[in-house]
């Protein structure tokens, strides 16, 4: 297959060189706000072609090298609203000048995660974005509990270290995590899997919410989360940054040094991390044992940029050590620690990937692979693992833009991923039987904007998979697509609609693990489907200035939905048995938010959101692992600067989760709670160097509480307690 694709390639190339223009390109301009003044330092890039330079002081810049043909410019400035602007570049020079609208609130945030370079406004997908910023403004050691922060977001914990994201009310394989949208193909089979990933190297976090099969494939039923790099950094400029946290509930301490660099032609960064935790202190008592966990990171990358095209090239290594709270292990620790001597998790991935994108005439190839390696062990009271399984994943992708203007796009494509699960060294504990995956999907995709108002936006893509084991063999055909529309009625009102219908196959836990986990024993399940999801969704978006109004509806109808069911039988050692079954089912629910800067007091801030998912079988019993709806209120005051400090801000903020009184019927009922945080934080400049000084304290009341989805609620442990973050980032430029 590897060597079809590049023959592909490098036929393609031939056949086109003739139409590559050999004449040099340029894209020059001014950047100016709305009256005519000059907004030096304003960022220009083209993230297509991984190009990008700064305004100078009188707002001028000039990017060179550029291949002819559709180019996106993205122009964004600190207190502007960000605009994306697609245009025809033609041989020699280009000239595009913009002007930006001043702006408290951001309006138009660019994302890539739909499938194109496209404004978060105009996507009929619905697609929420996390910034870098944001997270470790938050104040957690828990990357996921950063995440609901995004309405319609929760998590499934076991602590800070090992937790699982939700989108209205799907999760582990029914969401999809992907880096640099290239999906992370590791074990989420099961609630007490750890995620897997950090956002290491990332700058911004993007969420679909629902069905997204026809740009990613099988287990993106319920979600998409994309952690997405950088903007490309200046033209012939380096950059760098150090971050450090400080955490009080875990006498945690994470820190990441970030460095990269660009030339006409070469670009290049890496980026390190590294986090350690002791056993969280849970609300108004003691710590939990064995909930600690230390992690490692590393992201390189490296490319260049040519006549016919941009090449990178990256690699990814993540390692996790994360303790398991369980009955077995909590009579054996007997202090508050940071080691791993029994009962924890140890998993590591290597990821390397390839991302090309060529400019063949008024065509662009963009030719993705990437390979990957998860190992995931586990211990008990024993120096050697009583799991150790290694999953090796090939993942593939070709997708053409056929010729189009600015208001349109036509793409087709093929993904593909072989995979290979393999137990490791004849451990004690071999539940899931080697076997082999293999998938293939075919898609096309088409967008066009009608009087700059109406764009509709769909796909079809057909998906093909197999799954080969010793007692298995299993074959799926599933048809996906999706149409959608967003239409601006004004400048500032803007409605979406979407139809998705999207499928998961089983995976290797559903369809070949029989035994213990935890305190349950589980059996396979025989004859599985794949599930299908059919979602519809509209919503609604206001921004102006000062004000920003969303609200958005969800209907999602799941066929053949696969999910562990108790029963009324016990092994002989009188452990609960469970049975991995399938039934009809349906989610439905909503997201509500506002944001405010009131225009008589700029410096005020109030931001509210609502959340509520309903998770129900055919029969008319509740899902499981459902959340409880959810009220999130913000006050805030922000200032452009005040003394020596830039952007200085202070907010006090709750989370109010109401009773889930309709729990599945292996769970119980929780009660609701309200917790209140606060954080602020400020900048220094001074010359190139910026610091950014943050502090805040969640649950400062120090309350106890427990979340419904928290799995350490049948061991009656509470959520985290009061936590006190210091955080500083300094970056060069």
């Amino acid at each position: 297959m590897i060597i079809r694709i590049r023959n592909l390639v490098v036929s393609l190339l031939l056949i086109f060189s003739g139409f590559i223009a050999e004449a040099e390109t340029y894209i020059k301009g001014r950047v100016t706000d709305l009256n005519g003044s000059p907004l030096a330092g304003a960022s220009v890039c083209l993230p297509n072609r991984n190009r990008g330079t700064l305004c100078d002081k009188d707002g001028y810049y000039l990017i060179k090298r550029i291949v002819p043909g559709k180019v996106l410019v993205q122009f964004s400035y600190m207190g502007y609203d960000t605009r994306l602007e697609k245009f025809i570049a033609r041989e020699g020079t280009n000239v595009l000048n913009v002007s930006l609208k001043e702006t408290s609130i951001e309006m138009h945030e660019i994302v890539v995660s739909g499938g194109l370079l496209s404004s978060q406004r105009n996507n009929a997908v619905k697609i929420d974005v996390l910034r870098s910023d944001d997270i470790q403004l938050a104040g957690t050691p828990n990357l996921m509990e950063a995440l609901t922060e995004i309405p319609g977001v929760d998590m499934i914990s076991r602590g800070p270290g090992l937790s699982k994201p939700v989108i209205r009310g799907l999760s582990m394989n029914g969401i999809l995590i992907a880096k640099d949208g290239t999906r992370i193909e590791n074990y989420q089979y099961s609630e007490g899997h750890p995620a897997g990933v950090d956002d290491n190297g990332a700058e911004r976090i993007e969420i679909i919410k629902g069905p997204a099969s026809l740009l990613y494939g099988s287990d993106a039923i319920g979600g998409v989360i994309n952690f997405v790099g950088g903007e490309p950094c200046p033209q012939g400029k380096v950059e760098g940054s150090y971050r450090a946290r400080m955490y009080s509930n875990t006498l945690g301490f994470a820190n990441d040094l970030n460095l990269r660099g660009s030339s006409d032609k070469f670009f290049a960064g890496v980026s390190l991390d590294y986090k350690t935790h002791a056993d969280y202190k849970q609300g108004g008592g003691d710590y939990v044992p064995n909930s600690r966990f230390n992690e490692w990171s590393a992201d390189m990358s490296a490319g260049f940029n040519t006549k016919i095209g941009t090449f990178s090239l990256s690699y990814y290594y993540y390692k996790q050590q994360v303790g398991m709270t369980v009955p077995a292990a909590v009579s054996l620790i007997s202090k508050r620690g940071r080691d791993h001597d029994i009962w924890y998790q140890n998993p590591h991935h290597n990821l390397i990937s390839l991302h090309n994108k060529l400019f063949l005439g008024r065509l662009r190839l963009d030719v993705d692979a990437a390979w990957q390696s998860n190992i995931r062990s586990a211990y008990n009271t024993t120096d050697v693992p009583f799991v150790e399984m290694r999953l090796n994943t090939f993942t593939y992708g070709a997708k053409l833009h056929l010729p189009s203007d600015k208001n349109s796009d036509y793409i087709i494509g093929v993904q593909g991923m072989e995979q290979k699960h393999k137990n490791l060294n004849d451990r004690i504990q071999q539940g899931l039987q080697n076997a082999d995956i293999s998938r293939l999907g075919i898609m096309a995709y088409a967008s066009h904007t009608f009087f700059m108002k109406l764009k509709l936006q769909g796909g079809l893509r057909l998906d093909l998979g197999s799954i080969k084991s010793r007692d298995v063999s299993d074959h799926f055909t599933t048809p996906n697509g999706s149409f959608g529309a967003t239409y601006s009625l004004t400048d500032k009102v803007t409605f979406r609609a979407n139809l998705a219908k999207a499928s998961r196959t089983p995976n290797l836990r559903e369809l070949l693990f029989t035994g213990l986990s935890g305190n349950r024993y589980e059996i396979a399940g025989e004859n599985l489907k794949s599930e299908e999801a059919y979602e519809s969704d509209i919503s609604f978006h206001y921004s102006s200035k000062n004000l920003s109004v969303d609200a958005a509806l969800f209907y999602n109808s799941i066929n053949n939905y696969i999910f562990l069911s108790p029963t009324d039988r016990k092994t002989d050692d009188g452990v609960n048995i469970y049975m991995t079954s399938q039934n009809n089912a349906r989610l439905y629910g909503g997201e509500a938010g506002i944001h405010y800067h009131p225009s008589f007091i700029s410096w005020f801030h109030i931001k509210a959101s609502y959340s509520s998912v309903i998770g129900k079988q055919k029969d008319g019993s509740y899902l499981p692992f459902i959340p409880a709806h959810k009220l999130r209120y913000e006050i805030g005051l922000e200032k452009n600067s005040l003394w020596l400090f830039e952007k200085p801000s202070f907010y006090i903020s709750a989370l109010s989760a109401f009773a889930q009184k309709h729990p599945s019927r292996f769970e119980t009922r929780t009660c609701g709670y309200t917790i209140f945080n606060v954080k602020a934080d400020a900048a220094i400049k001074i010359a190139k160097t910026r610091m950014v000084i943050g502090l805040s304290a969640n649950n400062i009341l120090d309350k106890k509480y427990i979340d419904h989805l928290s799995t350490l609620k049948t061991l009656n442990y509470y959520d985290p307690g009061r936590n006190i973050c210091l955080s500083v980032k300094i970056t060069v430029k």
